[in-house]
């Protein structure tokens, strides 16, 4: 046996120094403060640091000018539950970037430059309770499926960005979510708010402020005016406004019935004709049989 035990020494070293070493390796720019944190906030870093621990848990990227996160980075990342990447220059998220992030518990994504939530950014993080996308200034679209399988979410910022209007799928499907914050954008109080507006009277209680803290526009002339403001009536015209779709239909089925009534008319028409035709052959036979 002492032979075997020398052959598999080097092999056993190895192994014991990448037990010993693991979580204790620290990109150079950075502080870990314990084997599972790795804090590089305000670093100036343009880039994610190399050598990041595989088994960090908390990483603290904040106030930096990263400006993408390459779509395998969190796939080694496995143990990561806590990513702050606030105050940094990202613009957009790659597909598929956070579906691989199984245990990630809380996301900052706040005071970027993101311009889209798109559907499926997040994969099925069912981990997930706090995300925040609040403070990107060009934010303009969240897609209705854009939060789809987070079924964990409980926190959801979505303040201070450049939304005008919300699908309200997109918090309807959120069965867990207890906070959500959409005060201080520029909602358009239209018929696409009637919906959203609807929401937000029945759930001000998940609003830190209730409907009290949010503004809209006023289509007409533009005038801003507390939520609070207004009322289910203030949307009555919506409910008899039809929308292109509506109108499309409308004329299809219209051009239907008239090509319908038109193909009966003829079909009646030539039946009576056909009908009156044989009537006056049947009585042309008698005549000449009675002769």
């Amino acid at each position: 046996m002492l032979p075997c035990v020398y052959r598999h020494q080097p092999v056993l070293a190895l192994l014991f120094f990448a037990l010993f070493t693991q979580g204790q390796n620290c990109p150079a720019t950075c502080l870990c403060p314990d084997p599972h944190t790795v804090d590089c906030s305000g670093r100036g870093l343009i880039r994610l640091p190399d050598e990041i621990p595989l088994d960090v848990r908390r990483l603290l990227l904040a106030n930096n000018w990263i400006p993408r996160i390459p779509s395998d980075f969190l796939v080694l990342y496995s143990d990561l539950v806590y990513l702050d990447l606030r105050n940094n220059s990202l613009s957009h998220i790659e597909p598929g970037t956070l579906s691989t992030s199984s245990r990630l518990v809380f996301l900052d994504l706040g005071c970027n430059n993101l311009t889209e939530i798109p559907k499926g950014t997040f994969g099925e993080s069912r981990s997930l309770i706090k995300l925040r996308l609040g403070n990107n200034p060009h934010l303009s679209m969240v897609n209705e499926d854009a939060f789809m399988g987070l079924t964990s979410l409980r926190e959801l910022e979505l303040e201070r960005n450049a939304l005008s209007g919300l699908q309200v799928g997109a918090l309807s499907q959120l069965p867990s979510l207890r906070v959500v914050r959409l005060e201080g954008n520029p909602w358009v109080c239209n018929c696409n708010f009637a919906n959203l507006f609807t929401w937000l009277v029945e759930n001000s209680h998940k609003l830190p402020n209730g409907i009290e803290g949010m503004e809209c526009s006023l289509p007409t002339d533009g005038r801003r005016v507390p939520l609070s403001q207004l009322s289910q009536d203030s949307f009555r015209e919506c409910q008899i406004t039809l929308t292109l779709t509506d109108f499309l239909i409308i004329i299809f089925s219209g051009i239907s019935v008239s090509v319908a009534a038109i193909m009966a008319s003829f079909f009646l028409a030539s039946t009576v004709h056909c009908f009156q035709r044989w009537s006056k052959g049947t009585k042309g036979d008698e005549e000449e049989s009675e002769e």
